[in-house]
């Protein structure tokens, strides 16, 4: 192994513990939305469209990390379910604009009860002050990238 391969290694490793941890909260929350039939990536977007006020596509692939292609395929799942209604904009034909119809704002009313109760199967095995620890650093790395939705929903992280 290099010298250059050693100094990576730890990061390398916490990249790991990062990405794992984050495969399982959505494996964790895809079980807990089964008696829904919506999947944890379904969840992040009816999330943000319900209580971040994203309404459109280009803005969710962005939050989210999709391609657009990704992004119309879940759109359209979430419209033949009924929770995502597609509007073209009126004073830009070219835009699309999202709202829930009432079936996918009384999903996205349980939302955050669900993502909840899934956050506290992952992270039951903390202690109060070692949640409280990781909470304060995710803010801390997340506010350091400039992450939008951190700080407009957060604010300052001290």
């Amino acid at each position: 192994m290099s010298k250059q391969t050693q100094s990576l290694f730890p990061f390398s490793v916490m990249g790991l513990l990062i990405g794992r941890t984050a495969l399982l909260k959505d494996h964790i929350l895809d079980r807990n939305l089964v008696p829904y039939s919506v999947t944890a990536a379904q969840f992040k977007v009816l999330i943000m469209i319900a209580h971040f006020g994203m309404d459109t596509p280009a803005e969710l692939c962005r939050q989210l990390s999709l391609d657009s292609g990704a992004m119309t395929r879940m759109l359209d799942r979430l419209e033949q379910k009924n929770l995502i209604i597609r509007r073209r904009c009126a004073t830009d034909r070219r835009q699309v604009r999202l709202a829930l119809p009432a079936e996918g704002q009384a999903l996205a009313d349980r939302l955050p009860k669900i993502g909840a109760d899934a956050m506290d199967e992952l992270l039951g095995v903390l202690a109060p002050e070692e949640l409280a620890m990781l909470e304060k650093l995710l803010k801390k790395i997340l506010f350091a990238a400039g992450d939008t939705i951190t700080m407009q929903r957060l604010g300052d992280p001290q």
